[in-house]
């Protein structure tokens, strides 16, 4: 079973400046949402952004997630921040 936990260390290690907060919706360790901001979103469309985040989660995003529902930010759009 994958956690949320691990899904942030691994977005928060490979995107540059990345903030992630991540949650196992059902608890089930499969289907997971994520609001993930970075600096490498800058100037990208929502499509790309989203190819960012499934790249660094590579060959998780086949075996161990089932599902994640994405929102991404731009570190001046993040609304986490303090």
């Amino acid at each position: 079973m994958f956690s949320a936990e691990r899904i942030r260390e691994i977005l928060e290690t490979k995107l540059p400046d990345c903030t992630a907060i991540v949650r196992d919706d059902a608890n089930d360790g499969e289907h997971f949402s994520a609001e993930v901001t970075s600096s490498a979103f800058a100037g990208q469309r929502m499509v790309a952004q989203h190819r960012l985040v499934y790249g660094a989660l590579g060959d998780h995003m086949h075996r161990d997630i089932h599902a994640l529902a994405l929102k991404t930010y731009t570190p001046d759009r993040w609304p986490h921040a303090s």
